[in-house]
């Protein structure tokens, strides 16, 4: 689908020079001389290398169509995480690259989102909260103030955070994967 320079948004994926980009930075100029016109800052992702390019407001870009599937999440490897679609029952398995540290989020039929491009998985999409286990913190001072002190903590997964001082080990807690941040207490 063709779009305008100035359509352009962070997180779009986009077809340019016989490649996939994913849109990091973008900033739409008006010069007092000339044409306006975006400054585009994208990642290429397969080859994991960067461009700035700049694109006249009347020029049109390729915008990747992908198609999003919903996939329960199984179990992984030493070198992929499995999937199974729940209405086919098909499995599929993701390279731990593509996933990243968020991998470490998944527990056993969690659902996610799986965007394709060309029948290739490109990322996957956790739930925006997870209920996790706060597997060992400090023990909170006393005299610190609740509003504005926070204390490490390490997650039953492995996943280091920060949270409140009344946070105790064993605590159920709910944890925002986008930010990667504490949300509240079970």
């Amino acid at each position: 689908m063709k779009i305008y320079a100035s359509e352009i948004r962070v997180g779009m994926l986009i077809e340019y020079k016989n490649d996939l980009w994913q849109v990091l930075k973008t900033q739409h100029v008006k010069p007092g001389k000339g044409g306006a016109f975006a400054q585009v800052e994208m990642k290429s992702v397969n080859k994991n290398t960067k461009l700035n390019e700049r694109f006249r407001s009347s020029e049109s870009v390729e915008k990747a169509s992908l198609d999003e599937t919903k996939f329960s999440y199984l179990y992984n490897d030493e070198t992929d995480y499995y999937f199974m679609d729940p209405k086919s029952f098909e499995q599929i398995n993701i390279k731990k690259e593509i996933i990243g540290e968020k991998g470490k989020m998944l527990t056993e039929n969690l659902e996610v989102s799986i965007s394709f491009y060309n029948e290739e998985p490109l990322s996957v999409q956790l739930p925006n909260q997870v209920t996790c286990v706060i597997a060992t913190t400090d023990v909170a001072l006393k005299g610190q103030t609740v509003s504005s002190s926070y204390k490490p903590a390490t997650l039953d997964n492995g996943i280091n955070i920060q949270v409140p001082p009344f946070i105790e080990n064993e605590d159920k807690i709910i944890v925002d994967t986008r930010t990667m941040e504490y949300i509240k207490k079970i």
